[in-house]
């Protein structure tokens, strides 16, 4: 039941989020992504590593959304506040923090599995962003729209494979040192 939750209560925050984005309105996602995390860390029995993810998860949504905008590939339709300033918009680094939270629970399977993560990463972002482009106008690829599809694509079979492989590192049991002989 705690995997269909966590399911459930990203997607209510991923529309939401884009919903809301696409309003011109950044802070009722902001709200609902921090509700669904703080409930996520509250059930959690992987805190600790939940943590260590949506910090990691933050500084490449940082990253590749922040380059995206940098270089004039995505308009947000929400562009502020940023970060950094011109960077990527707290909306949808929200949403990274947001999806980090589905890694040790609704998106475990992905955890140690580079070539599944990474098509699931390259193939799935890509089309989450055109639906919030299309669908709510949240995001807007500058032309040719190719170059953000691209960059969104690589970003995030890059980040993918790291974000699994480090939650499946985190959830692995410390190894004991091995008792020296005397």
């Amino acid at each position: 039941m705690k995997l269909w939750g966590n399911f459930v209560g990203y997607q209510l925050a991923w529309f939401i989020t884009v919903i809301a984005a696409g309003r011109g309105m950044a802070w009722p996602g902001v709200l609902a992504a921090l509700i669904f995390v703080a409930w996520q860390l509250a059930v959690s029995t992987h805190a600790g590593a939940d943590i260590k993810l949506i910090v990691v998860s933050l500084v490449l949504g940082a990253l590749i959304d922040g380059l995206a905008s940098a270089a004039g590939w995505l308009d947000y339709a929400a562009p502020s506040p940023a970060l950094p300033p011109h960077g990527a918009p707290v909306w949808i680094l929200a949403l990274w923090v947001s999806f980090a939270m589905t890694l040790n629970h609704a998106l475990a399977y992905l955890r140690g599995r580079l070539l599944l993560s990474l098509v699931f990463g390259g193939v799935g972002a890509p089309l989450a962003y055109l639906g919030a482009a299309r669908g709510w106008q949240a995001v807007t690829f500058t032309s040719p729209p190719w170059h953000a599809v691209v960059w969104i694509g690589l970003g995030w079979a890059v980040a993918m494979p790291v974000l699994a492989n480090l939650a499946a590192r985190l959830q692995r049991p410390a190894r004991l040192p091995h008792a020296e002989a005397s």
